[in-house]
């Protein structure tokens, strides 16, 4: 029987009405296109880190003085 935990409590998917099984469809859609965006955000961290370690090297090598400290 398939399950469904909210606020730590469990209910039997199979007791839902018509209505709350749509939901419950939405909300599992919603939760995994969340898990994409927040695999996505990591990428785009770690892409970020890289540009700015790049950018700091070819500064570096080009001699570039800073405007400020």
């Amino acid at each position: 029987m398939p399950k469904i935990t909210i606020d730590t409590i469990e209910f039997n998917t199979e007791d839902l009405s018509e209505n709350g099984v749509l939901i419950l469809k939405d909300l599992q859609y919603l939760q995994k296109q969340m898990g994409h965006i927040k695999n996505k955000k990591v990428a785009y961290q770690a892409a970020n880190q890289t540009y700015i370690k790049e950018l700091k090297s070819e500064i570096n090598s080009s001699e570039i003085k800073p405007i400020s400290l």
